[in-house]
């Protein structure tokens, strides 16, 4: 998207969404998660990837909302999709079998493997924080050709060790997701409201690849909770062009005046 017109007045979170939504090709199946995912999937459909196949745990295939749905059992997801099933039906007939092209997913922890964590902060049997649990999170990060996670990207969250392994991304390096048996790739891309990583060929590693506008390396480096390796060269990313920054408003705001 370089050379198209841009505009400097943006928020990390619209950088991070934008970074995020420009992964998605026209096209292709994506299972989505709320939040973050739900977002940056929304935002591709209705910019350059009008052909997004956008499914949602529900059972909503083909969904094509007019706003950023709020759960996912949002009643405009069934409204508009092209097909409403069972969820095991989702689950057992497109996800496992490895019909599903991306999985766009986040989390509230994640390790230097791409391990996610979305059940507890601390302890499992006397936790300091319960989180939401794993949801449809596991089956996504197992089976999808693909994996693309959207996180903020700071110590609370990009730990050493996950306190929980929710979704296994590379479990603990090369190997693991064979010995397990699981027939999706992993994690492709992190994307973060700083920059992107993606997996080491040979150690599966997540490596800093790309910044985002006005990001250095020595911030990413210590919003990280270990010693994360750099590439070389380290590129920067475009920035959000106008047309992006227009209709992801649009979509919040559309949001908001829907609650």
């Amino acid at each position: 998207m370089s050379g198209a017109d841009a505009t400097t007045d943006w928020t990390a979170d619209e950088m991070m969404t934008v970074a995020a939504a420009r992964q998605l090709r026209d096209g292709t199946a994506c299972f989505v998660g709320i939040g973050l995912p739900s977002t940056a999937a929304n935002l591709a459909r209705a910019t350059h990837a009008p052909h997004l196949a956008l499914v949602y745990e529900s059972g909503c295939l083909g969904a094509k909302p007019d706003r950023l749905p709020l759960s996912i059992g949002d009643g405009i997801l069934a409204d508009t999709a092209d097909a409403v099933v069972s969820v095991p039906e989702v689950f057992n007939y497109w996800l496992q079998p490895g019909r599903i092209d991306v999985g766009f997913l986040g989390a509230a922890q994640l390790d230097r493997y791409g391990n996610l964590n979305t059940t507890v902060v601390g302890d499992y049997d006397a936790p300091r924080v319960r989180l939401p649990g794993a949801g449809g999170a596991p089956e996504i990060a197992a089976s999808c050709r693909e994996v693309v996670v959207v996180v903020r990207q700071n110590l609370r969250t990009f730990v050493e060790r996950v306190d929980f392994v929710t979704s296994v991304g590379y479990g603990a390096g090369p190997g693991d997701r064979e010995r397990l048996g699981l027939r999706g790739g992993g994690p492709r891309l992190v994307i973060t409201d700083l920059g992107v990583l993606e997996p080491d060929p040979v150690s599966r590693e997540l490596t800093l690849t790309r910044l985002h506008p006005g990001v250095t390396r020595e911030r990413a480096r210590a919003a990280t909770g270990w010693d994360l390796a750099v590439a070389e060269p380290l590129t920067t990313g475009d920035p959000p062009t106008a047309h992006e920054l227009a209709v992801l408003r649009a979509l919040v705001a559309t949001t908001r005046e829907g609650r």
